[in-house]
């Protein structure tokens, strides 16, 4: 019995994946468990496996295009299984889950911070559909040649094809209505247009023709255009969510750091075992802020706001693509030695492209730190359904006046983004003197 290998949700804000790289050559005996693919999503790079037993027959999807989830993209089957049934209905698009369809930030709010092995049962996407074979063909059975691309009436009477298609047929001078698809349902892959152009069917367009498409008045050869990421993708959406529906207040605050530099050195005096960086420091103190202002460690839902009894704290990490906020469960429970060492892993594995599903959702509060980079100030967006996230610049040492003298002190400012419909300004001063407090007295949150 073949089994349709399908695009699968490998995270749960994933709409479309990417396939990187095929692992297993048609004609490839697979087994169940068995890594297939590797598939950028929205967030990392994951592994696509085999949910059956067979010989890898039929691979639907080129590397580098994208397909949304559902979509069939390859099919298991036994060698001499005939799959031409089910190769022929691979043009028919798979149709949207009403949990595809929501949006990321109302399937972000409806989900509750979980155990690892609950967030990775949740996220996966359920065994590969097996269906019965078709019968076997006759020696006299003609197959049809791939049906020519026709325009797509639901899609504004466009061809057909795929985004990477496009761009090169543009590029070619490529008449998309002359080319012939080998894709699902004669969609134009990328395999048609080298075709073509290595045909000689590539013109370029007359002196003074119009050329479809959004017109640049850079000349093409002074730039290039760069597809979009599946992260880069998200990023856009998540903050066209974000900057524009919530209502934003920012609060800024300047703390003194000379207690917590001087902390910090006597612990690496003690041994590597208690070295920790100032963003450590800063993580478990904002933790352990949260623990005491639970009004600010919530989620906006919409119809309700939903304030959590534990501390998930994300952690922007800016990675080659973007940024991914990996997330430090329980951290205001956590030592600063174990903050220090997790997010030192999550901040490899997130760079590495190697995060899981559950690492990086289930963020009660976030945390966005630039001042390695020099920044002294700045503020960051909301990652919805959170009703805040800080912003930590530099440290610096600035003149201040104590007991009357003019000194230099270590100085480091943070600036809070506070959703107005959940946090009003007085709750959101309140919890940024709870963090001066444990900040400016860093022994509180050893003890």
């Amino acid at each position: 019995m073949a089994t349709k290998v399908v695009m699968e949700a490998l995270s749960p804000t994933m709409e479309e994946g990417r396939l990187v790289k095929w692992l297993k050559n048609e004609g490839d005996q697979v087994k169940t468990g068995e890594t297939i693919a590797e598939v950028e999503t929205d967030k990392a790079i994951m592994e696509l496996v085999a949910r059956a037993d067979g010989v890898l027959r039929k691979r639907l999807l080129p590397e580098n295009e994208a397909a949304p989830v559902g979509q069939l993209i390859a099919v298991i089957a036994s060698p001499d299984e005939n799959i031409d049934a089910l190769v022929g209905g691979a043009a028919a698009p798979a149709a949207k889950t009403s949990t595809s369809a929501e949006s990321p930030a109302k399937a972000d709010a409806t989900s509750v911070p979980r155990a690892a092995s609950q967030a990775q049962g949740e996220a996966s996407t359920p065994p590969q559909e097996k269906v019965a074979s078709a019968p076997p063909a006759s020696p006299s059975t003609v197959r049809p040649a791939a049906p020519a691309a026709q325009p797509d009436g639901s899609n504004g009477g466009r061809t057909k094809s795929s985004p990477l298609a496009r761009r090169m047929a543009s590029a070619s001078g490529l008449d998309l209505q002359a080319v012939q698809g080998s894709g699902p349902g004669g969609r134009i892959i990328k395999r048609d247009i080298e075709a073509a152009v290595a045909s000689g069917s590539a013109t370029q367009p007359a002196i003074g023709a119009r050329v479809p498409g959004p017109q640049s008045l850079v000349p093409a050869a002074d730039s290039r255009d760069v597809p979009l990421t599946q992260i880069r993708k998200t990023i856009a959406r998540r903050l066209s969510e974000s900057i524009g529906p919530i209502p934003t207040f920012y609060l800024t605050a300047e703390f003194d750091m000379e207690r917590v530099a001087e902390m910090r050195t006597a612990m690496a005096a003690i041994g590597d075992e208690f070295k920790v960086s100032f963003n450590d420091i800063v993580l478990k103190a904002v933790a352990t802020a949260l623990a005491q202002h639970p009004e600010v460690n919530a989620h906006w839902l919409g119809d309700k706001i939903r304030y959590f009894n534990r501390v998930h704290l994300g952690m922007a990490v800016a990675i080659e693509d973007g940024l991914i906020t990996p997330v430090i469960f329980d951290a205001d429970r956590k030592r600063m030695s174990e903050i220090s060492r997790e997010s030192r892993e999550l901040a490899k594995r997130a760079r590495d492209r190697k995060l899981k599903p559950e690492e990086y959702t289930g963020s009660t509060f976030s945390v966005s730190n630039l001042g390695m980079f020099g920044i002294d100030q700045f503020t960051a967006i909301i990652n919805p359904p959170e009703v805040g996230i800080l912003a930590i610049g530099a440290l610096e040492d600035k003149p201040v006046v104590v007991d009357g003298a003019l000194v230099a002190r270590k100085r480091m400012r943070v600036t809070m983004s506070c959703d107005h419909r959940v946090v009003d300004g007085a709750l959101g001063a309140k919890f940024l003197q709870t963090l001066r407090r444990l900040i400016e007295n860093p022994l509180m949150l050893v003890y």
